[in-house]
């Protein structure tokens, strides 16, 4: 008999050697050039009306750049920096030309409790530094666990904003709790007032905000630009990554269902699926820890327009997945080995430009 101890080990060797490869092929067919350079973790970017770009770094930083300069941009709210903590997902307005508003996510320590917890704030930027800051939404409460922050935010067709938060490793408690925050997709008006056709406004003591819930650490949001419908992707635990179309008031199941297991190899759960728990529409197993999101909607890539890109941190590559009818029916690597792939935008001249740690942002350049 082996002692507990050794027996825990192997569990661990065993299943990193179970998840210790991806098998989708791998697309030489494109090139990329680094666009900037000198990143820590690009946790997010936009693109300004003038071909600027704001850069989010995990560390707090939020970088300017425009023709090859860099300027860090002043008055910045403080940022809990802890683990996955840090300042996260940044999205303009859909009227920016007209209001100014920059939106941008991030773990604050505001609150009574010690720790943090995800935050969204909306501001204007003059003369490099932040101006009329505004905080919209505080998750509460705070936690020191450096867990499952989110977050990724996005507006819809009808100028809703909607943002993801994970659910702060607090699994049994959070996510299948609508009067908690945490593990959860938000939906507010862009002035953070809460819109009256959310689920669970009538609900007793619910978090009014909630849009859909059951979600463990979403990294990725975009919208379809179809169907309009908001896609998202979350990491799951050992395996049991995936990809929803979120719905409103629907419970996407964790940690009930899931079709992952805990790190050393034993279960979270016998049950994938169960009646009123929404199904991903694509889950990896192996987990490839995905980051960023966007779809292909130029006609500067013609064989992958259409596509869903998604970042992978654990495999350093850029997954494109072919679509059909809703489905991922493909998948292949690309920027293979580049780096941990946190961001994802197609630009305003329909390039794809991808934020990659310790490296910076590339330009992808298909054949």
């Amino acid at each position: 008999m082996f002692p507990k101890s050794t027996v825990a080990f192997l569990l661990v060797f065993l299943s990193i050697l179970a998840c210790a490869q991806d098998k989708n092929p791998i697309n030489k067919n494109h090139t990329y050039e680094l666009i900037i350079s000198g990143l820590d973790i690009p946790w997010g970017f936009v693109f300004l009306p003038d071909n600027a770009m704001l850069i989010t770094e995990k560390n707090g930083r939020l970088i300017h750049f425009k023709n090859g300069v860099k300027t860090t941009i002043k008055n910045i709210p403080e940022v809990y920096y802890k683990g996955q903590g840090g300042l996260l997902d940044i999205a303009l307005h859909p009227n920016y030309n007209e209001n100014g508003w920059i939106y941008f996510t991030y773990a604050s320590p505001e609150g009574k409790e010690r720790g943090g917890n995800t935050a969204l704030m909306r501001a204007k930027l003059f003369d490099n530094k932040l101006i009329e800051k505004q905080v919209l939404y505080k998750a509460t409460p705070n936690s020191t666990r450096g867990q499952h922050f989110g977050s990724r935010i996005v507006f819809d067709s009808k100028g809703f904003l909607f943002f993801s938060i994970g659910e702060r490793g607090d699994r049994d408690t959070n996510p299948q709790d609508i009067t908690r925050d945490c593990g959860k997709i938000y939906r507010l008006h862009d002035n953070g007032q809460i819109p009256m056709d959310n689920p669970f406004v009538n609900y007793e003591n619910a978090k009014t905000a909630i849009y859909s819930y059951g979600h463990r650490n979403p990294q990725g949001m975009t919208i379809h630009p179809t169907t309009g419908e908001i896609w998202t992707h979350e990491h799951g635990p050992k395996g049991g990554d995936e990809i929803n179309i979120i719905g409103s008031g629907k419970n996407y199941g964790w940690p009930v269902i899931t079709y992952g297991i805990n790190y050393i190899g034993t279960k979270i759960t016998n049950e994938t699926s169960r009646q009123g728990m929404e199904q991903p529409i694509h889950y990896w197993d192996p987990s490839i820890a995905p980051s960023g999101m966007a779809f292909i909607t130029s006609d500067k890539y013609p064989e992958w327009k259409g596509n869903l890109l998604i970042g992978s941190l654990k495999f350093r590559y850029l997954n494109n997945c072919y679509l059909d009818n809703g489905k991922v029916i493909k998948e292949e690597r690309l920027l293979d080995g580049l780096g941990r792939i946190r961001s994802v935008n197609q630009g305003p001249d329909g390039y794809i430009y991808v934020g990659i740690e310790n490296l910076g942002i590339v330009k992808l350049l298909a054949n």
